[in-house]
């Protein structure tokens, strides 16, 4: 993948969330990223806020992002992923609509569209 292209740092954040590296992962992020529930609920604000919401995630033994598809227009990237995790009603997964801004070789916003959660029985 070029280096170059937008969706790179997005292929990076999702191979270092799937590793549960949290400093690989926060290095795709620019410091004041903002992070939101589709289309608009701001739920972290700066990469602080966005680590603090992954410390618990990325203790999940499940926790895998199975990218789908890809689209990449300008500097937008969208993914659409199926996020195998533990939900406090136990494991399973959802699919996730992911809309990336990438400025300068970070993610500069980030919009995820969640479906239905589906749980493994």
């Amino acid at each position: 993948m070029d280096p170059l292209s937008p969706a790179y740092p997005v292929h990076m954040q999702l191979e270092a969330y799937n590793a549960r590296d949290m400093d690989a992962f926060m290095m795709w992020w620019a410091s004041d990223c903002q992070y939101h529930v589709f289309p608009d609920q701001l739920v972290a604000n700066g990469a602080g806020e966005i680590r603090e919401r992954h410390v618990e995630r990325f203790k999940e033994p499940n926790l895998h992002g199975k990218l789908l598809s890809r689209i990449v227009s300008g500097n937008t990237v969208v993914d659409h992923e199926t996020v195998t995790r533990t939900f406090p009603e136990g494991p399973g997964e959802v699919d996730v609509i992911c809309i990336y801004e990438v400025v300068e070789g970070k993610i500069a916003k980030a919009w995820f569209k969640l479906g239905t959660v589906r749980l493994h029985h």
